[in-house]
């Protein structure tokens, strides 16, 4: 095998048609064999490099809070190398996140590393667009763990067919949003998925599926890399909260309320042909 082949990330990834309903039923899927050990080994040592060098939480765990515990978070590594954008903008990535979605293509919101320390807490159950201002469910985010995530890792889980769920959308990631969630998601009783990820193994959610990761119990950091894809036709709608002024201001720079979010940093990543 070439080293270009090693470390294909374009050639597309095969999806059946029992995967896509799947997802689009559940809210999630886990896929086998996305990215080859090779992928993961050549980029995910530049992305840990830049999460490293660009962390700026250096407190002790004991004196964090409960998100600060949960994971170093790294946001928009493609716009700072160039090795990392070759990495998050994969043609095979943002395809499945295409096909799983059925939209005619998809933008970039963001990407973000997640590295979740050893003796890292909980990540409390939430569900990721409360924090988008955009308009329609038409959003997904791939987790991309760079290494075989057994359970003391604290591997993503998912409460299936949540998607859906009206309860919960007011409520950031937090204890509160933990307790309440945990409860809310007990009584009508989702599914709850929480499973080891092989390596090479990636998983697609909707923003509005709750999800949740445990305590990192294991000797070394939990490495995870995420993209979050946006319906191509995705318009931004006036914010309803801090958070969506944020991401306003933060992700879509100079976007207009009611316009379809064409900002420089909202690229189109794939459109069907």
């Amino acid at each position: 095998m070439t080293v270009a082949a090693a470390l294909d990330l374009d050639t597309p990834y095969k999806l059946s048609q029992n995967q896509i309903d799947q997802f689009r039923e559940q809210g999630f899927i886990k896929l086998k064999n996305v990215l080859s050990p090779e992928v993961l080994q050549h980029y995910g040592r530049e992305i840990t490099k830049k999460v490293f060098e660009l962390n700026t939480m250096n407190l002790p765990m004991a004196q964090r809070n409960t998100y600060q515990k949960a994971f170093l978070q790294i946001m928009n590594l493609w716009t700072k190398s160039d090795v990392v954008k070759e990495f998050v903008f994969s043609k095979r990535l943002a395809r499945i996140a295409t096909e799983l979605m059925g939209t005619r293509g998809v933008r970039m919101y963001h990407d973000q590393a997640l590295y979740k320390e050893k003796g890292g807490g909980v990540t409390p159950w939430h569900a990721d667009q409360y924090y988008w201002p955009l308009s329609n469910p038409n959003t997904v985010t791939a987790w991309i763990p760079l290494q075989y995530t057994p359970a003391d890792m604290g591997p993503l889980a998912f409460a299936a067919r949540s998607q859906h769920m009206e309860f919960g959308r007011d409520l950031e990631i937090s204890d509160e949003s933990e307790a309440k969630l945990q409860q809310a998601l007990k009584d009508a009783n989702f599914e709850y998925v929480d499973t080891p990820f092989d390596l090479g193994e990636v998983s697609y959610h909707y923003g509005w599926t709750y999800h949740r990761a445990g305590p990192n119990t294991s000797d070394k950091a939990r490495e995870v890399m995420t993209i979050i894809y946006m319906d191509q036709d995705m318009k931004l709608i006036e914010p309803k909260n801090l958070a969506h002024k944020s991401d306003w201001k933060t992700w879509m720079p100079g976007a207009k309320v009611g316009e379809v979010v064409n900002s420089p940093l909202n690229p189109v990543m794939y459109t069907r042909e």
